[in-house]
């Protein structure tokens, strides 16, 4: 007898939702770096474990938006958590509640959708006192299937909350084959690769007004190297000036980097290729947000 659950990871920018995802699924396909509102578009994770099928959504952080992206960002949260068989939201083990988590845990109770509370980040912890008042603190504002501290970083109780969605899951046939691992197409992956690197790179610089555009993804013929080429797209000519750095230091530092994860990712190598343009407030923008995907 095959079971399946569709579950929805939802919580606030920075709580650990992609580093969690990643853990569960023994592999990394969510770009994860220590900047809120990192993932900005429903990455799906499929883990299959036996009878048992689990697809995940990782959902962008949900937020006060500041633009149409942000917009559109907190539309695919709802749009998430109105459509799976169960939800699995991610808090930080330490911090005030968040306006956010508010929000989320009305929406749950509006929907009447099954929620597994995971509190991350318990390594923060000094005293456990502390995880059992947040535990206290969360479980009498929602009725949650269960509880789970964990810590995505180190695997720490990853086990138990799988064990927890697996009690979840329905006799259903599988919706994927046995052996998939995400229904991102391998342009977005390594699109995502790209922009995970100038995140971390440049810190608190530019990173929220990059996009990056994977223009050409070919396997040679005759060798097995993987010739990509990539756009990355800022928002205003000094930051063009910022990622490519100092006689183009700063973008040869995040195109060996990338090359460095896209080859270790899609096992062959890569031969990358990559530019730097302006788009103008493209965030604010319907029809640049459509053509990066990010819709």
């Amino acid at each position: 007898m095959t079971r399946t659950a569709f579950i929805a990871i939802v919580g606030c920018p920075n709580v650990g939702k992609s580093s969690l995802l990643n853990k569960m699924l023994g592999t990394k396909i969510a770009i994860v770096s220590s900047k809120p509102q990192t993932t900005r578009t429903k990455i799906m994770g499929v883990l299959t474990t036996g009878e048992t099928q689990l697809v995940f959504t990782d959902t962008p952080g949900y937020h006060k938006p500041h633009n149409k992206l942000g917009e559109k960002m907190n539309q695919a949260v709802g749009d998430s958590i109105g459509g799976v068989d169960a939800c699995l939201f991610v808090v930080e083990a330490k911090g005030k509640i968040k306006k956010g988590e508010f929000e989320l845990m009305e929406k749950f109770k509006k929907l009447k959708v099954p929620v597994i509370l995971a509190i991350n980040k318990i390594d923060m912890l000094k005293d456990k006192e502390e995880l059992l008042e947040r535990i206290a603190e969360f479980s009498s504002l929602c009725d949650f299937e269960a509880v789970v501290p964990v810590c995505a970083e180190t695997g720490e109780n990853v086990k138990d909350v799988l064990q927890e969605l697996d009690k979840l899951a329905v006799e259903s046939p599988h919706f994927f084959p046995d052996d998939t691992l995400t229904d991102q197409p391998e342009r977005v992956l390594a699109a995502e690769i790209i922009r995970e690197k100038i995140l971390r790179l440049m810190d608190k610089e530019v990173p929220h007004g990059i996009a990056v555009s994977i223009e050409k993804m070919r396997e040679r013929e005759d060798k097995d190297i993987l010739d990509i080429e990539a756009i990355i797209y800022c928002e205003r000519e000094s930051h063009k000036g910022m990622v490519i750095g100092k006689k183009g230091a700063m973008l040869k530092k995040i195109s060996t980097y990338a090359r460095q994860d896209l080859e270790n990712f899609f096992g062959i190598k890569v031969n990358l290729q990559t530019w730097v343009k302006v788009k103008e407030d493209w965030r604010n923008r319907e029809g640049l947000i459509h053509n990066f995907g990010l819709d």
